[in-house]
């Protein structure tokens, strides 16, 4: 998607201006065209400068907007404040720049005609498919003050949930690369020295200190390109988790590793759960959610799956027993789908699971943490001991000897 700029003259031959993503300028003007727009000009906005990038950075959209907008529009709603001017206020308070814009691009969408979901299908870098999908049937079932209140508690529980997970992970991440680094350091600047000291004293070393110095020896002789050769292989492996068949190996790789693995299977199991439900308590039909949840549930295995049961549903398969063929869907989430479409009462079958899973997300990654802490403590303890020892050793020895 590109930004262009237009200027152009609404119905009422009143100058309007403003910016409009678009994958070319062609659509850019088809866009604005159908908003019933005279359009004078448009070209692309040109590219930022670094400082203009650097504001970008404060300027973007967050997850945590989204959810405070939703919550803003049902409280408006419920006191029969008019779409128009609820988007109109919403605009005119936002915590950016840039969503004050879409906002305001919104708000004249709907005051030429569009309707809200129409209206927010344009900004497909705001409101995601799921979400305008949920605001369509909000307007169909006519309860659009309850569709949004049902999207902010969705995404709030949702954006919690994964922030969560990320957090657990950035922690171990941290310790392992500052240890790595502070370990690189003495093994490249530190043990040299005492080598060579070692060397002209002529003293005998014990075996561990003998493997510590060959290691700092290698990696002093060789730490260019082992450096080198590093960078190509993030490089390499950049480019090949962007391909789909790198993208499934990263995904089965991260749901079939030990403890970690189990985590982002709940993790998923919740996320599809609590969307679907959400959708059908909207009045979205079931096969339409399917589709929707395949394209927001951000794996690709899973993703596969969902795939595969739309297919399945649209032959005549009920949900149950489209998912049953799928080994990564649990036994219990099955038979429970089943009871579900047996009674009728799938949307409130699959919002129990959903809080299962997220519950059982939370259990699990409290309990990584807890488990991580002395985890970590223990390995480092080990490491500084043992190339404290390699070099405090040597030298004790070197010291009794005189």
């Amino acid at each position: 998607m590109s930004l262009f700029k237009y200027t152009a003259l609404d119905v009422d031959g009143a100058h309007r201006q403003g910016t409009i993503d678009a994958v070319n300028i062609d659509i850019a003007i088809a866009a604005l065209q159908r908003r019933d727009l005279v359009v004078s000009s448009v070209h692309p906005v040109e590219s930022e400068t670094l400082l203009g990038s650097s504001i970008g950075l404060f300027d973007r959209i967050t997850n945590a907007d989204i959810v405070m907008l939703s919550q803003q529009i049902t409280t408006l709603f419920e006191a029969q404040v008019s779409a128009l001017r609820a988007f109109r206020l919403l605009s005119s308070e936002a915590r950016t720049p840039r969503l004050s814009e879409k906002l305001t691009m919104v708000a004249n969408d709907i005051q030429s005609g569009s309707s809200i979901s129409d209206a927010l299908s344009r900004h497909p870098d705001v409101f995601s498919l799921f979400y305008v999908n949920m605001v369509r049937a909000g307007e169909e079932s006519g309860k659009l003050d309850e569709t949004f209140s049902y999207l902010a508690d969705y995404l709030d529980r949702s954006y919690e949930i994964t922030q969560k997970v990320q957090h657990a992970l950035i922690y171990p991440a941290f310790i392992m690369t500052t240890f790595v680094a502070v370990m690189s350091i003495m093994l490249v600047v530190v043990i040299p020295n005492l080598a060579s000291m070692l060397a002209e004293v002529g003293q005998e070393v014990p075996l561990y200190t003998r493997v510590v110095i060959a290691v700092s020896s290698f990696l002093s002789k060789y730490i260019l390109l082992l450096g080198i050769l590093f960078l190509v292989g993030i490089v390499f492996l950049v480019r090949f988790i962007s391909t789909p068949g790198g993208k499934e190996m990263l995904s089965r790789i991260r749901t079939q590793t030990p403890i970690i693995g189990g985590i982002y299977q709940k993790l998923y199991l919740s996320r599809i759960a609590d969307n679907l439900s959400t959708m059908l308590k909207s009045g979205v039909q079931m096969m339409r959610s399917l589709e929707i949840t395949k394209s927001i549930v951000d794996d690709v295995v899973y993703e596969k799956i969902l795939e595969s049961a739309v297919q399945d549903v649209k032959a005549g398969l009920p949900v149950s027993e489209a998912l049953r063929k799928h080994p990564e869907i649990p036994g219990i989430v099955v038979a429970m789908l089943k009871i579900g479409e047996e009674t009728g009462n799938t949307g409130h079958v699959l919002e129990t699971m959903g809080n299962f899973y997220r519950r059982e997300v939370n259990h699990a990654v409290d309990t990584l943490v807890s488990l991580i802490e002395p985890l970590m403590i223990v390995m480092l303890a080990l490491g500084v001991a043992v190339l404290l020892a390699s070099v405090l050793v040597p030298i004790y020895n070197i010291a009794s000897g005189f």
